[in-house]
């Protein structure tokens, strides 16, 4: 199956929130699943990193990249 991560659920899931319920985290770690971040999150989230909203522990144009790759998004 298929889904959608909003913004707020990639950035939970990738910083370990328990903001995050256990339900989604299931999903998203299930290899059967499909799991598609918008091309809208990513300039969200840049947005907010450029004007300091968002902060992060390594330079945004590795974040997408690495986390995708490792999660398998």
């Amino acid at each position: 199956m298929s889904f959608l991560l909003d913004t707020n659920a990639f950035l939970w899931f990738i910083m370990g929130s328990t903001r995050l319920s256990l339900k989604a985290r299931t999903i998203i770690e299930n290899p059967h699943n499909e799991i598609i971040l918008s091309i809208a999150s990513i300039w969200e989230m840049a947005i907010k990193y450029s004007i300091g909203r968002l902060v992060i522990d390594m330079p945004f144009e590795e974040l997408i990249p690495g986390q995708t790759e490792l999660n398998g998004i």
